[in-house]
Parts: C-alpha cells; sequence; structure tokens
C-alpha cells in the first residue's frame, strides 16, 4: 500500500454490496475450518476453495469481498508450529486469491478489503465478543501493526484495497488499532464493531462513543457493526449516523442463533426475507450492507437486489 495518495474517502465509490460469511462458505464448499486457524486453515490446505468462495460471492453481487485473512497472526501460527514469516507469507496469499477471483470479472469493479480480526480472534475462546484480554494495551498495538506492516510494505498488487478491522469488540482495542496504523496515514480501513445490544459494544462501550472515536482517524473510510441479530441494526446504523459522517458499513449474522452447550446453530434463515431487511437497513442509512456469519451468496443476491432498488428511489 506504498505511494498512495491521502484521499481515503474515495475508495467505495459507489459500492454498496460486500459479500457475506467466508469460512460458512467454505464449509458448504466442503472446506474443513475445525482449529484454531479457523477458516485461515484453507489458506494452507485448500486454496482453491477459498477462490471458489469469492468468486460465489462476487457472481451473487458482491462488490467487495474480504480476504481469507481474519485469523492469521504470528501469534496463531506459532501456536500450531508455524514460523512466522508463514503468516506473513498467509496474508499476501489471501490478497492474491481475493484478486484472482475478482480478475474472472473484468466488466466490474471489485474491492478487495484485506480481513484483519480482532485479538480475541486469535485466541480461538470467543474473547471477541467480550473483549476481556489477558494483555497489555501496547501488546495490541504490537499484535496489530505487526499484520498492517506487512500490506503497508507490499507492492500495490499485492495489497489490498482497504483493510477492513472487524467484530471488534471494545474501544480500546480500536483506540490500539488506531496507534497501529499510525505510521501509515494514507491507508485506507474499516471498523466495524460487534455488540451486546443495539447500543453497545460487546465490552459495554457505547458504540456511539466508538464510531466517534474511530472517525477521527485520517485511515476511517467507513464505520459499522457486524456479526449481530440482524433486528439490531436500525438502531445500530441510527448511533453509527448520530456519531460522524462517515459511511456506514452493516454486515450482520444470517439470524440463526448459536447454542454454545450444543455447539450447533438453532432457528433458520430466509434469504428472501433478509433481503427485505437489507431494504430497510439502506433506507436507515446503512451505504454498505453484506452477511456475516451463517449468511451465503443467496442473502447477498438479495441484498444486490434491495441495493438496486434502494437506489433507484
Amino acid at each position: 500500500m506504498t505511494d498512495r495518495p491521502a484521499q481515503p474517502g474515495s475508495i467505495l465509490g459507489g459500492v454498496r454490496v460486500i459479500d457475506g460469511g467466508l469460512a460458512t462458505e467454505l464449509e458448504y464448499l466442503g472446506a474443513n475450518i475445525n482449529g484454531p486457524l479457523w477458516s485461515a486453515h484453507v489458506l494452507e490446505d485448500a486454496p482453491e476453495l477459498v477462490a471458489a468462495a469469492h468468486r460465489a460471492y462476487i457472481e451473487a453481487g458482491a462488490e467487495c469481498i474480504a480476504t481469507c485473512s481474519y485469523q492469521v497472526s504470528r501469534m496463531g501460527y506459532a501456536e500450531i508450529g508455524l514460523p512466522p514469516d508463514r503468516a506473513d507469507a498467509a496474508l499476501l496469499k489471501s490478497v492474491a486469491l481475493a484478486r484472482s477471483a475478482a480478475a474472472e470479472f473484468p466488466g466490474r469493479r471489485i474491492l478487495i478489503a484485506g480481513s484483519l480480526g480482532p485479538y480475541g480472534a486469535a485466541l480461538h475462546n470467543g474473547a471477541e465478543y467480550h473483549g476481556n484480554y489477558a494483555c497489555s494495551y501496547s501488546e495490541l498495538v504490537g499484535f496489530h501493526r505487526q499484520r498492517i506492516r506487512i500490506f503497508a510494505d507490499s507492492a500495490r498488487e499485492q495489497a489490498p484495497d482497504l483493510l477492513a478491522f472487524e467484530t471488534l469488540p471494545s474501544l480500546e482495542e480500536a483506540y490500539a488499532i488506531g496507534e497501529a496504523l499510525a505510521p501509515w496515514p494514507a491507508m485506507r480501513a474499516w471498523f466495524s464493531f460487534t455488540c451486546r445490544d443495539a447500543q453497545h459494544t460487546a465490552h459495554g462501550e457505547p458504540l456511539r462513543d466508538c464510531a466517534a472515536a474511530v472517525a477521527r482517524f485520517p485511515q476511517t473510510v467507513a464505520i459499522g457493526a457486524n456479526c449481530v441479530p440482524p433486528a439490531w441494526l436500525p438502531p445500530l446504523i441510527a448511533e453509527l449516523r448520530a456519531a460522524s459522517d462517515k459511511p456506514v458499513l452493516a454486515y450482520p449474522n444470517s439470524g440463526e442463533g448459536w447454542d454454545a452447550a450444543n455447539r450447533c446453530w438453532t432457528g433458520t434463515s430466509d434469504p428472501a426475507e433478509f433481503g427485505s431487511m437489507a431494504t430497510e437497513w439502506f433506507a436507515a442509512g446503512a451505504q454498505l450492507v453484506g452477511g456475516c456469519c451463517r449468511t451465503r451468496p443467496a442473502h447477498i443476491r438479495q441484498i444486490a437486489q434491495a441495493a438496486a432498488h434502494s437506489a433507484v428511489k
């Protein structure tokens, strides 16, 4: 991401539809994501499935796809006995796979978002859903800066178009990322928080305060909420809009619930109903909409239709 102009807002253009659950689609395609690296295992074991998942979302209408790097970190790779440079290479490999898939659609502009999960994701113990980490603030900064540096120091064609800091549980981690990003003011990034209710992050801070804080970072191009129930989005979107004038992104889970005791999903998800709700999210002020856990290309296809409908009005 070197030698790029400091015009962070311009990267989004008219993009309105982002992709859905990458791990969900990888599982559907037969990938095994059990293990501490989650979907990053597929980067190592079956990269062709990653490309296939990206392709499916683009075919469904996604205008922005997230790389398969959410769970990639030196810390995580070291846990399973892999060297640090293997994690660094995996970050760049995830971008190459996304760009390869996007190149199959030469008539379309597809943004590549470099997915970077929170520190809690690397712990693979659900800590991203409460944000209570047993680490110092400086360790948080170092964790994020190491991954950012790989993209920042790469050649333009090897880097994503923007960074996607996803499923952030707390204001502290958002501040840590802002500090980690500070050496590269021309980079572009979105910040998306996961929440405990329709007003507060998973850690408990008001979402409005978090959005206002990250809006001050020069790299921020959009602010949103992800990995939340769809029903929470209208009030969450209102909180985000009240905090800043940055574009709002929203990519919730399918609406199904996770049964932690039995380790299974409960309930059902109707893509058509999801699309109807997406129409409401666009009307509420979300500029970019997609899906998170348990959403698939059928959901994104419905979102694309909702985006087209809302654009006509």
